[in-house]
C-alpha cells in the first residue's frame, strides 16, 4: 500500500470519527437495536454518513443508540434540533438521504415516515 493511499484511509476515518462526536447544530440517531439491524440500520446508518460527508455538514452530528421498543417501525432515526426531536420509522437507505436533504438542510420534516414529533425544552 502507498503513502498517499494510507493518508485517504486516514482522512476518511478522521472524518467519519468527526461525524460521530463533537457539538453539532442537529443530531442524527439511528436506533441500532437487534430489530433494527434485522431490518436494515447499518444500511441507514451508512447512508445518512455518507450524505452528511457529501454534503460537507459540519453542523451534524451522527450516533446510534440501542432499542427503541418501536420494533414494527424499524429502522428508526431521530433527528434531535433544539425544540423538537422528530422521529421517522420504517427508514430505507433513499429515505435516510431524504431526511438529510430535505429535513436537515431545508427544515422540512418527511411526514410520510413520521412516527412522533416531540417538543423539549432547550
Amino acid at each position: 500500500m502507498k503513502l498517499e493511499e494510507l493518508r485517504k484511509i486516514r482522512e476518511r476515518a478522521a472524518e467519519e470519527i468527526r461525524l460521530r462526536t463533537g457539538q453539532a447544530r442537529v443530531r442524527i440517531v439511528v436506533g441500532m437495536g437487534t430489530s433494527g439491524i434485522a431490518a436494515g440500520a447499518r444500511q441507514v446508518l451508512r447512508a445518512i454518513l455518507d450524505e452528511v460527508a457529501r454534503r460537507n455538514l459540519r453542523d451534524v452530528l451522527v450516533t446510534q443508540t440501542g432499542e427503541k421498543g418501536l420494533a414494527a417501525k424499524e429502522p428508526l432515526v431521530e433527528v434531535h434540533e433544539p425544540g423538537r426531536i422528530t422521529i421517522y420509522g420504517e427508514v430505507d437507505e433513499a429515505t435516510a438521504r431524504r431526511i438529510v436533504a430535505e429535513h436537515v438542510v431545508n427544515g422540512r420534516i418527511l411526514e410520510d415516515h413520521l412516527v412522533e414529533l416531540r417538543e423539549v425544552s432547550a
